[in-house]
């Protein structure tokens, strides 16, 4: 399956919270998306791995990716080395995506910073004819972007998301054992709070307000980024 857009997420919905309007928009735009989570979250104070798979198959089914899949890597263990880059890369030159979205170069969970420098030297590996994954052909992707976290880092670009901020609303809600709940019994999280899933939204909102638009995503890019038209940038 040939995928326009591949989201990878070290943990079943950082994806959603990081860029589920920008996916909802490519998607209403024609665009092929996938989703690969590298462990099922089985760390996470509240809720279960099992309780996150169900959870993650319903936010899919919100955004309306075309496939969803989970590697299985250990929360909190897993490592940038040969066996999961190779793992990583079988996903990669399997559906051929032109553009990558991971996690966060660095932030709070110490997982996001090892997924993004794992996705990211995957993705360069992917495209060495010498590394070998059974018969799968060589495969780069054109860019590979890392969306925001916890940090309110500086992006190095926005997308405008003005619409799609309701798909992306449900589908971090779908996650109901990780946020906010107020019948919820289960320890409280940093996760877990009304002004977290505020936050994610007035974050939207002010970057959207920076350039002229309702709601928008930030993402920044470990190499230069390039445009053809000075007068298509908003």
């Amino acid at each position: 399956m040939k995928l326009d857009i591949l989201a990878f997420g070290a943990h079943p919905d950082d994806v959603e919270l990081g860029c589920g309007a920008l996916i909802a928009k490519e998607i209403s735009l024609g665009k092929k998306v996938g989703i690969v989570d590298l462990t099922r979250g089985e760390l996470g104070t509240r809720g279960s791995a099992e309780i996150r798979d169900q959870e993650a198959a319903e936010a899919a089914k919100i955004l309306g990716v075309s496939v969803r899949k989970n590697l299985g890597f250990r929360d909190g263990f897993f490592k940038n080395d040969e066996e999961h880059q190779l793992q990583i890369i079988e996903c990669i030159r399997f559906f051929q995506p032109d553009i990558v979205l991971c996690n966060a170069q660095s932030d709070r969970h110490i997982d996001h910073g090892r997924g993004a420098s794992l996705v990211s030297d995957a993705c360069f590996l992917s495209g060495l004819v010498k590394v070998k994954t059974g018969t799968q052909d060589a495969w780069r992707p054109k860019n590979v972007f890392h969306y925001m976290q916890w940090n309110n880092d500086a992006p190095d670009f926005v997308v405008d998301v003005s619409g799609f901020m309701e798909p992306k609303k449900k589908a971090i809600l779908a996650y109901g054992s990780q946020f906010f709940d107020p019948k919820s019994t289960e320890p409280t999280t940093p996760i877990s709070t009304q002004g977290f899933l505020d936050n994610v939204f007035h974050r939207a909102s002010d970057l959207g307000r920076l350039i002229g638009v309702a709601h928008a995503e930030g993402f920044t890019s470990q190499k230069m980024i390039g445009v053809h038209r000075l007068d298509l940038m908003i």
